[in-house]
């Protein structure tokens, strides 16, 4: 093809790229990155990780793998989809190999169930960031309902109703809802008779369920199960899970789904992989080998996420204790690592003393001026006027393996010296919020 003449005027092409804007989790890890940059003192509260190094055994098996390379099943490996089967039963969830699809994250294999499902899915609001963005992705619409105070991650079966009901009714083909237990952003666990009631109103509208499971081994009392959807309609649920919160693997990019057996499963089976293999192909196999280990739960492993949820467990609440102190109202988190505190006892000394309006005024608010990364809670599909917020502690564990070490294996995590400083820092913070301060005035450092 001849190269255009200088001559020649240059034709822009007549369309832009979609927009799509950054996953909120990601883009307030990067603006805690700048304010670092700036030299700003920080309290990175806003990125969901762990916040605890990878157990050896983990690390030994992956590059035991390293050199395995070649594309293996689409579902997985045999050993990969036998370990999750297992994980699975000892769960009080029976489950064949068969039923395993495993992929490179749960984030991909969520986008390609709803690419696999079609239609419309329902949210709870709030919920993680994700769910609502590939449904839109997917050119679904994603419609949000609220859930039962105190239960978050399942829409409340009542309103999941009524929404199903008034989305048809104006030619919404809604298939799915997407549930969490334990939830993400609000660190609860809905309880049994909610998710009783969400499974009848599924089977009742023709509703798949895909659960998202991946905080399940990070509830606060072990004691406490967890009442999956596949418990009470197992034919229509789906369940999926990963490493990267109760192993802390972030970016190790490996999960599985739980597929429902019978005919419709092996059909979802069916599309699923045939997605898959046009999306990823295979999870890498050096990824699989590991976390056919993990899976297999040796106790050296078993013994390390029981010391993370005890660690989880000591310094969300005391994060939460910190805002219930400066006058927030507070859910006691119950499992994984996340606080969602909400302003709005506090909303008009906000709004006069720092002209807070919104979830987003008051973020705002606590990185520019006081360099505290979190969340608002409108990220996650809260109205933008709740004054509720995200909030994820798991990086105060330390800053380096040796300080998140030393927090993992401490009975009183709270008190070690970095640990302590961050939490009085926060108090700090929270109580300069009460105050109103001039121009010029300088920041309590």
């Amino acid at each position: 093809m001849p190269a255009q003449k200088e001559s020649e005027p240059v034709r822009p092409l007549p369309f832009s790229p979609r927009p799509v804007a950054l996953s909120a989790t990601l883009a307030v890890n990067e603006a805690i990155a700048r304010k670092r940059r700036e030299g700003v003192r920080v309290l990175p509260l806003g990125f969901g990780e762990a916040g605890i190094p990878i157990h050896p055994a983990l690390t030994r098996e992956l590059g035991a793998a390293a050199g395995r390379g070649g594309y293996g099943p689409v579902a997985g490996s045999a050993a990969l989809r036998g370990a999750a089967a297992g994980y699975w039963t000892r769960r009080g969830l029976p489950t064949e190999p068969s039923m395993i699809v495993a992929g490179p994250g749960s984030k991909p294999l969520l986008y390609a169930l709803l690419t696999a499902i079609g239609g419309d899915a329902v949210v709870a609001s709030p919920s993680w960031v994700s769910y609502a963005a590939q449904a839109s992705l997917v050119g679904a619409e994603p419609i949000r309902v609220a859930t039962p105070r105190g239960e978050g991650g399942v829409p409340s079966p009542a309103l999941l109703a009524d929404a199903v009901v008034r989305a048809r009714a104006r030619g919404r083909e809604v298939r799915a809802v997407v549930v969490t237990l334990p939830d993400n952003p609000t660190g609860t666990i809905a309880s049994e008779e909610t998710v009783r009631r969400l499974c009848a109103v599924a089977r009742e509208h023709g509703l798949l369920i895909i659960s998202d499971e991946i905080y399940r081994d990070l509830v606060h009392d072990p004691g406490r199960p967890i009442p999956s959807p596949a418990l009470y309609a197992p034919e229509r649920t789906v369940v999926t899970t990963a490493l990267s919160k109760n192993l802390a693997a972030g970016g190790w990019r490996l999960g599985v789904a739980r597929l429902p057996d019978g005919p419709f499963g092996r059909a979802l089976r069916d599309s699923l992989l045939g997605v898959a293999s046009e999306m990823w192909s295979s999870a890498p196999a050096p990824m699989q080998h590991a976390a056919a280990y993990a899976f297999a739960e040796p106790p050296e492993l078993v013994e390390h996420i029981d010391r993370s949820r005890r660690l989880h467990a000591a310094i969300t609440g005391a994060v939460a204790d910190r805002f219930a102190a400066a006058g927030a109202r507070v859910t006691r988190p119950e499992a994984a690592f996340y606080v969602y505190p909400d302003f709005a006892p506090r909303r008009d000394a906000l709004g006069e003393n720092h002209g807070v309006r919104t979830a987003a005024d008051l973020t705002d608010l606590l990185l520019e001026r006081y360099g505290v990364g979190v969340l608002p809670g409108s990220s996650f599909g809260d109205a933008p006027s709740a004054l509720r917020m995200r909030v994820a502690p798991s990086q105060l564990y330390g800053d380096d393996d040796e300080q998140r070490l030393a927090a993992l294996a401490s009975p009183a995590p709270a008190g070690l010296p970095w640990i302590a400083d961050a939490l009085d820092r926060l108090s700090d913070v929270l109580a300069d919020l009460s105050e109103t301060i001039t121009a010029g005035e300088p920041v309590p450092a």
